[in-house]
């Protein structure tokens, strides 16, 4: 037995060590281990044992018992439940024994998790699935799922399109409640009256052959000084009305999202495709930019009108461009409307080039897929002039509806484009002290010294490929409520309004410019709502990223078997610290080279954009010889590795 000294002793120690212990309230951090994080509200990050991290699934909120572990590292156990956010998450289907499991394609939840006989929805081993959490751990350890929907299997014709769609979180129903909406909308019409009557104008329509969602058309004209453009622009916006459940359906959605073999609309069918598209033949509501246009490409004067038009003709790019480039035989070409559009192009797109900044032109491809949408062959896709054609004109459309809320003082909308980052100026006038000491005393702020700056760089004679290098030192566009410079095309402002069938952004352009039409207040346009919009857009180019690798890993494998047999010839098209990203010469195609993997050392430069080891160096646009070895399924990255010797010597 203990003595009375002893006893108290080790009362005294039991009260010490409840002294050094401290619940509070955590955010559960996994990692690709077993253990984990305890994140406290003051910062701190407690580690979390692997047994304790059995009870929870990251992102969890719990209740912790801080306290000191082993050589005095504060341990955090778990306690109590507050709250687990984790909805709905993909997976793969697989089995061990004969019990049942999904294996979860989500962050840093890594565990399998147990999915019993009734909640498996007819899933099968090797099944991609969308599903949810059935049983939390929190009491046992032992979580468990629920299949919620079988998305298919490697066979399954489109199964990266799917299975990205779901792990995004993107939204490719209709809710029957909504699809009611959109007829009940439709049959009761819109008013028509005061609309323009513009439908004895040429207008035509010139899109991708299989475009239904058709939301422009052009018609131009000639006059004594130049021409008179006339741009029509599909007009949704009095069928959806602003905080109506459709409306907020197609917010959230915020643009159409163009997979490879599928699209996901932005708008129900019925409105995108039917009601609203300016389809050839059928009378149509119309927001109407009229734009007169002078023989040296300037835009002399414009107004907006609401009006009715009918499309003369759905012309395919295809076909306009073969006519432009001299064959004359098809007979659904609409020979005075094409050229006067044709001339007129001419003479913006040289405005343009010499007094703004036109995109370059790169290298794209075309993506041939069979019945299984699979790639069966990748081709080389130049753009076309039709292209081209058309993109002026919407550059027009667009400087106008932003020349227009400017001149009325009205919330955006706005692309704007800061061009060099703020806290990048410094590391600009170095880089071009270094490169280009010409621009050193360029102002790389106001739009002339940008477009100064860009002009140059684009057309040096340096060995480095710095019109390239300079990417890093750029902001990306965003949209604003407040107008400014949209460096990027070195323009004094700009917006999109060209695709409101398309873009939701393009949508609140319209109902801004109707309402100044219309003398009525429009409705304020707030940031958080265009900063949703950002979020929702790069998701969901996130997803057609996700998926065009998957289908681009596809390829590869087929192509060489991910052994090192095939010598493929790339580029170097971005550069980093670890590595380089190289794209391959015939088909576009990406994937990435691991340097750390490397037996030599490689230290970066980034003012050069280059990677140097004792005997080798790799810089931007060089040309390597690259194996595809394989494909990591988590984060959908193809992986290369060099050809021997392959690099440009370093002299000793």
């Amino acid at each position: 037995m203990l003595d009375k000294d002893a006893l108290a002793s080790l009362k005294g120690l039991k009260s010490q060590m409840e002294a050094e212990k401290e619940r509070v309230d955590a955010t559960i951090k996994g990692t690709q281990s077993r253990y984990g994080f305890a994140v406290l509200d003051d910062g701190r990050e407690i580690f979390v044992p692997p047994d304790e991290m059995l009870k929870v699934l990251p992102g969890d909120r719990a209740r912790v018992c801080v306290h000191p572990g082993r050589e005095g590292k504060l341990v955090a156990d778990i306690e109590k439940l507050i709250e687990s956010p984790l909805g709905e998450f993909v997976g793969t289907c697989v089995t061990k024994g004969k019990a049942f499991f999904v294996q979860p394609d989500c962050g840093t939840l890594t565990r399998w998790l147990f999915v019993p006989p009734h909640a498996r929805n007819g899933a099968k081993a090797g099944d991609h699935v969308r599903c949810a959490i059935l049983r939390h751990p929190i009491k046992d350890s032992k979580p468990q799922a629920k299949i919620l929907r079988v998305l298919g299997n490697l066979s399954t014709p489109g199964i990266e399109n799917q299975y990205a769609v779901a792990s995004f979180g993107l939204s490719d129903e209709w809710s029957p409640a909504l699809l009611k909406e959109v007829e009940q909308a439709v049959s009761e019409g819109i008013d028509l009256e005061g609309r323009a009557d513009l439908t004895a104008l040429g207008f035509v329509s010139i899109d991708a052959a299989k475009t239904q969602d058709i939301d422009d058309a052009l018609f131009a004209e000639t006059t004594a000084d130049g021409w008179t453009l006339y741009v029509a622009i599909a007009d949704p916006a009095d069928y959806i009305k602003p905080d109506s459940k459709l409306d907020q359906a197609i917010c959230a959605r915020a643009t159409s999202v163009y997979f490879h073999g599928d699209v996901i609309p932005m708008m129900p069918e019925l409105l995108a495709q039917q009601t609203c598209a300016l389809v050839e033949g059928e009378p149509r509501p119309a927001l109407v930019v009229k734009a007169d246009i002078n023989n040296d490409g300037e835009i002399t004067h414009f107004e907006f009108v609401e009006a009715i038009i009918k499309s003369q003709g759905k012309l395919s790019y295809y076909a306009v461009d073969r006519y432009l480039s001299g064959n004359n035989e098809d007979p659904v070409i609409h020979t005075s409307a094409v050229e006067a559009l044709y001339q007129l192009y001419r003479v913006l797109r040289e405005r343009r080039a010499a007094n703004e900044l036109v995109m370059e032109d790169r290298h794209e491809f075309r993506w041939v897929l069979n019945d299984q949408k699979q790639i069966e062959s990748i081709e080389p896709n130049e753009k076309l002039t039709s292209q081209k054609l058309v993109e002026e004109c919407m550059v027009v459309a667009n400087r106008c509806a932003a020349q227009f809320m400017l001149n009325a003082q009205a919330d955006g909308p706005y692309v704007v484009h800061d061009g060099f980052r703020a806290d990048r100026l410094e590391e600009a006038k170095q880089f071009f002290e270094r490169f280009a000491p010409e621009l050193v005393d360029a102002d790389a702020t106001s739009v002339k010294g940008y477009r100064q700056i860009m002009a140059t760089l684009a057309v040096s004679e340096h060995e480095l490929p710095l019109r390239q290098m300079v990417n890093r030192l750029l902001t990306r566009a965003a949209l604003t409520t407040k107008g400014g410079a949209h460096m990027g095309m070195a323009l004094p402002a700009y917006t999109n309004c060209t695709s409101p069938l398309r873009k939701y952004a393009d949508l609140l352009v319209h109902r801004q410019i109707k309402s100044l039409l219309r003398q009525q207040a429009g409705a304020p346009v707030e940031q958080a709502v265009l900063d949703g919009l950002s979020a929702s857009i790069q998701t969901a180019r996130d997803a057609c990223t996700y998926a065009e690798h998957w289908l681009a890993a596809n390829y590869l494998k087929k192509l060489t078997g991910f052994k090192r047999q095939t010598e493929l010839k790339a580029v170097v098209a971005q550069i980093s610290s670890s590595g380089f990203v190289a794209r391959l010469s015939d088909s576009g195609l990406e994937g990435f080279v691991d340097l750390r993997k490397d037996p030599e050392k490689f230290s970066f430069d980034k003012w050069t954009a280059s990677l140097t080891s004792t005997t080798r160096r790799f810089q931007l646009s060089q040309t390597v010889d690259v194996y595809c070895v394989g494909f990591d399924p988590k984060t959908r990255v193809i992986n290369f590795e060099l050809v021997p010797d392959c690099g440009l010597k370093v002299s000793s």
